[in-house]
Order: C-alpha cells, then sequence, then structure tokens
C-alpha cells in the first residue's frame, strides 16, 4: 500500500531534511541545500548585481571547465603537445578570429554610437590577436591557413556566430528585419552575448595553466600563446565586452534575456568541441578509456552511494518514510501499545541523531590524536579506522533495537528511491558507461553503508542501469513490511574495502576507479588506481591528511600525468596505493576525464 503519492513524498522528505538534524555526521550538514537546476536567469535575477556577464559566467562556469579535459589542453599544458597538433590549431583559430571580426563589423552596424565605438576597440583587439598569430607562424616560415581549411567543429561556431549577428537565432530562416533601432539593439546583445564567452574562457583557460605551471614557465614551449590570454594581458578585454553585454542587455526583455543566456550557453558548448576536435594523435591521459585500448584491461568503476550520488542521504529518507507511516495511525488507538505515534518516533531518531553525531565526532576526535604520519601510511590508516568500523556497527545496532525501522511499507521504499534526487551529472555518467559497457569491458559497482539495498536498486533502475552490481545493507521484511531489522553486509570502512579487493580479485588484469566522499570510503578510495573525491569533506581531509595521504586537484594531476607520458616513464601512469587522491567539484568533470567531451 502507497501511503503517499510519490510528489509528496519528496516534498516532506526535502521539507524534513532540511528542517530537523541529520543522522550522519559524514552528511555535512550543507548538503541538504537543493540543488539548483539550470534554468533561465529571470530580469531580476539580473538585476541583483548588475551584471549580466558575470551571471551567465557563474552560472556556465563548470560546463566551460570541461574544456580544460580536452587531450589538446592537457597536451599544451604539459608543454608536450606535438607541434604539428600546434599548428592546425592556430590554423583554426586564424579561421575562428577573422569569424569574430566578420560579427563584430556587424554588430557595429547595430549598435548606437557609443555601443560601436566599443565594439570598434573590441574588434582591434581581435586584429592584434590575429597579428600574435602570424607572428607566431612567421617563425614556421609557413602561412598555415591557406594549407589548413576548417574543420567542421569550427565551420559550426563561425556559422553559428555569423547567423547570430545576422538576426538568424533559434532556428530561424533568414536575416532578421531590422525596422527599429530597439530591434538593432537586440541583435547586437545576441551577438555580443555570442562572442562574450569565447574571451571568458579562454582567459580562464590561461589562468588555470598558468596556476598549474607557476611562475617558472618562461622554457614552455608554448608560453607566447599562453601569456597572450594571462589576466595581465587579456583581461581588460574579457572586462570590456562582459561590460558591453551588460549595456546591451537593459533594454531586453525577460523572454529576449534567456534568448541571449541560451546563445551564451551554446557557445560554451561549440568551444569545447572546438578544442576538442583538435587532432591530437599523441599518447594522452585524457580521456581515461583512451589508455585501456592500449591493453586488454578491464575497467572497473566503484562508486559510493550516500551524498556520493544523492542529495540527500538515504538513512534520513528511510526514517522519513517511517515517521510519515505512522502518521496515518496517529490518534486512532492511545491505548493499543503495537501503535507507535510519529512525534514519539521522530524524537527517537532525533535521539539517535545526536548520539551519532556526538560519537562519530568523538571517534574521529580520537583518530587524529594519534601521532601524525611522516608519509603515507596506509596501514597505520587501516588499523585507526577499526575504531571507526566499531562504531558503525555499534550505531547500526542502536537503530535496529530502537525499531524506528520497523513497519516500512517496501513499495514505499521503492517509490521513494525512484524519485531519489541525484547529484547533477551522476545519473548520466552511469548511463554513459553502460551504453559503452561492453567496448570498455567495464564492470560498475555501488557500494553503500545504506540499510536497505532495494532504495539504491530502485534509484537506478530506470535508463539500463539496473546492471550495476549493488553492495549495501538490507532490510529484513515479513512479507511486504519491514521487521525493523538490518541484514549487515556492509556497515564499515573494513567491509568496504573488503568487497572492494573481492571484486579487483575476478579480472586481474584491470584499471580501477574508485569515486567516494567519506572518511569510510578512503581505503577504497587509496586501493583504486584513480581515487576521485567528490564533496568537500572536511573529516575525510583531516584523517587522510594525518595518515600522508595528498588530495589534488583532478585538472593539475591530469597534466603532471601527461608530463610522465610525454617523458617515457616506465612507470605505471595509474596505480592504487600511491597515497594521492584526486578532488573534483562535479560529476561532469568525472564523465569528461574518464569518456571524453
Amino acid at each position: 500500500m502507497r501511503f503517499l503519492s510519490s510528489t509528496i513524498l519528496q516534498i516532506s522528505i526535502a521539507r524534513e531534511a532540511l528542517r530537523r538534524p541529520i543522522s550522519r555526521v559524514r552528511l555535512r550538514f550543507c548538503n541538504w541545500a537543493p540543488i539548483r537546476r539550470s534554468g533561465s536567469c529571470s530580469s531580476s535575477e539580473m538585476d541583483e548585481d548588475g551584471s549580466v556577464a558575470r551571471k551567465f559566467w557563474a552560472k556556465f562556469q563548470k560546463e566551460a571547465l570541461l574544456s580544460a579535459y580536452t587531450p589538446f589542453i592537457v597536451c599544451l599544458a604539459s608543454g608536450g603537445l606535438e607541434l604539428d597538433t600546434f599548428r592546425h590549431y592556430i590554423a583554426q583559430d586564424v579561421h575562428f578570429l577573422k569569424a569574430f571580426v566578420q560579427a563584430y563589423e556587424i554588430a557595429e552596424g547595430c549598435a548606437d554610437d557609443d555601443d560601436a565605438a566599443a565594439i570598434g576597440k573590441l574588434k582591434k583587439g581581435i586584429q592584434k590577436e590575429l597579428k600574435m598569430h602570424d607572428s607566431i607562424v612567421e617563425e614556421w616560415g609557413v602561412d598555415v591557413t591557406k594549407e589548413i581549411t576548417p574543420n567542421p567543429a569550427t565551420v559550426k561556431y563561425t556559422s553559428f556566430l555569423l547567423a547570430t549577428a545576422s538576426g538568424i537565432v533559434e532556428g530561424g530562416k533568414g536575416p532578421a528585419k531590422i525596422a527599429t533601432p530597439f530591434e538593432k539593439t537586440k541583435i547586437a546583445a545576441y551577438t555580443v552575448g555570442a562572442m562574450t564567452p569565447c574571451m571568458r574562457l579562454y582567459a580562464f583557460l590561461s589562468k588555470e595553466i598558468e596556476k598549474i605551471l607557476g611562475p617558472d614557465h618562461g622554457t614552455h614551449p608554448y608560453r607566447k600563446w599562453i601569456d597572450n590570454y594571462a589576466p595581465v594581458h587579456f583581461e581588460a578585454a574579457v572586462l570590456q565586452i562582459e561590460d558591453l553585454l551588460d549595456k546591451l542587455s537593459i533594454s531586453l526583455t525577460g523572454e529576449e534575456l534567456e534568448v541571449t543566456e541560451k546563445l551564451y550557453r551554446q557557445a560554451i558548448k561549440l568551444e569545447i568541441g572546438f578544442f576538442n576536435a583538435q587532432p591530437v594523435t599523441q599518447r594522452a591521459v585524457v580521456p581515461l578509456t583512451r589508455l585501456l585500448g592500449e591493453g586488454e584491461q578491464r575497467l572497473i568503476l566503484c562508486s559510493d552511494f550516500d551524498l556520493t550520488c544523492t542529495v540527500v542521504d538515504s538513512s534520513a529518507i528511510l526514517a522519513e518514510i517511517a515517521i510519515l507511516s505512522t502518521q496515518k495511525t496517529d490518534g486512532i488507538d492511545k491505548n493499543d501499545p503495537t501503535v507507535r505515534n510519529s512525534s514519539d518516533l521522530r524524537s527517537s531518531w532525533n535521539a539517535l541523531s545526536r548520539l551519532y553525531t556526538e560519537e562519530y565526532e568523538q571517534c574521529i576526535e580520537n583518530i587524529l590524536t594519534q601521532t601524525e604520519a611522516k608519509e603515507f601510511d596506509y596501514d597505520g590508516l587501516r588499523k585507526a579506522l577499526e575504531q571507526l568500523s566499531d562504531f558503525e556497527k555499534r550505531a547500526n545496532s542502536r537503530v535496529c533495537e530502537s525499531g524506528v525501522l520497523k513497519g516500512l511499507n517496501k513499495d514505499d521504499i521503492k517509490l521513494a528511491g525512484g524519485r531519489l534526487i541525484l547529484q547533477d551529472g551522476c545519473k548520466t555518467f552511469f548511463q554513459n558507461i553502460v551504453s559503452k559497457k561492453e567496448e570498455l569491458n567495464a564492470d560498475i559497482h555501488l557500494l553503500s553503508y545504506c540499510w536497505c539495498g532495494d532504495l539504491i536498486r530502485s534509484a537506478f533502475s530506470s535508463g539500463g542501469l539496473d546492471v550495476l552490481g549493488i553492495h549495501a545493507n538490507e532490510l529484513q521484511f515479513d512479507g511486504s513490511i519491514s521487521t525493523g531489522e538490518i541484514v549487515r553486509k556492509m556497515e564499515s570502512p573494513l567491509d568496504k574495502i573488503g568487497a572492494f579487493k573481492e571484486i579487483l580479485q575476478d579480472s586481474p588484469k584491470h584499471l580501477s576507479v574508485y569515486i567516494g566522499d567519506s572518511v569510510g570510503d578512503l581505503l577504497c578510495l587509496l586501493e583504486a588506481d584513480v581515487g576521485i573525491v567528490v564533496g568537500s569533506s572536511a573529516s575525510l581531509r583531516r584523517v587522510g591528511s594525518h595518515f600522508g595521504v595528498s588530495f589534488v586537484p583532478l585538472l593539475p594531476g591530469l597534466v603532471k600525468k601527461q608530463k610522465l607520458l610525454d617523458e617515457g616513464s616506465a612507470s605505471p601512469l595509474w596505480k592504487g596505493l600511491s597515497g594521492v587522491l584526486y578532488t573534483v567539484s562535479s560529476w561532469a568533470e568525472i564523465r569528461t576525464f574518464v569518456l571524453g567531451v
């Protein structure tokens, strides 16, 4: 029997999650906040700080970051990019910039005198950039633009840009009829909106590369290109076009702002495609699956579930289902000892949550009182996490003894799982992996402390994801109603690492990836060839660092790996128990690293 519709259930869970204490310290309290979806920016939002351009960039910056994970950018940053590839890129960029000049010229005719003057200055900047490219090709003694025609990705962006400047927006069949000055301003705004993200992205990439290389990059073979887009040289032009976009957007309606936003995002997508289309034929560390083709390796991909994949912790969801189900019986017969009161049940759950929080924090502090390791100490970490394992088992025993999980209907659990909100990009990543399962020779698993495997299976039941291996605890049921007992299969860090090692043993020749977010994932993260940390768990970093674990942002880590590859290092690029874990801000980064753009 389903006691609530799916919509009401989700609203209730989200509301209660935001309102009350949570059951696991590792949830990092801030994670209850709902993820903001990529929708349109309203005019009222734009007025908050007066900048349309900054709003757009803030909204799509994570998406733009994916261009940094293309083989071209990673190899360029490493300094090992083959010269022929860079020549090809310069030729494509010249074709690209010439279209920019054309678009600026069209936009000039649509703008008033002041704006036209600003556009003229930007056009001169692009013409100066073209001269910089000329100085580069002069060193080679050849005009690559005459030898290399625009590739499809270049044509796709330049066609989009020139069509926008001509008033052809959102699939229009011909140039717009511009009858009034306001319509001219609109076309100018659309055109600048389609150009702004390109300039901001180039400045962003240069800054990221400079951070990776540090101050001593004078010998870098592509230093001239990197320096050209460095903030000291290029930021003024970027701010100029962003200010122009802000000014041109003032007179736009809310609907026209939405169109400008779509053009901005489309430009970012086309830019990512532009970088990804550069013909990198050398060995590269990205995408990761590219390395699988060099041997008969099996891709073993494993992930945690709670807060790695989900927005809300599964224990809180199960408790909320139990509490909501008891509301049906509130007031029926207060003298019947078998009928539970929802307020009493909530009080019990809150007490369990508080006790868990206190004991978990104390357990972490006890671990950190041990002598800090001077180098990576896996054995010491494993021994220390035995304390956490004992604590987790005691906490689960208290949950069973409390009876808070008694009376849950299996259909309600499956319904909640099917409507569970996952982290942005998580489900898409697994769907992409599954769609290439045979090609990649991939084996995919979820390892979780979740009390009910049915909840996880339901969350991944659609989109062809029922092939994922689920390693979790299970609720005991009498028919379709839970008894309140847990079949304990995955309670601790030691249980997780045991299950993970068994998975690895089934495929002796493999490349393993583990994705996690909490202290309970540390052993698996370190055992994997590639351990990826999502989120920002303070306890994970504190405990890991205490035992000599290094946390490296993924992109700089990839550039370092590419340098080793460029140098012909004989050591395996990826190998477990290195003591290095890689951090990311989103599942989109993971997807691009593993599978490519």
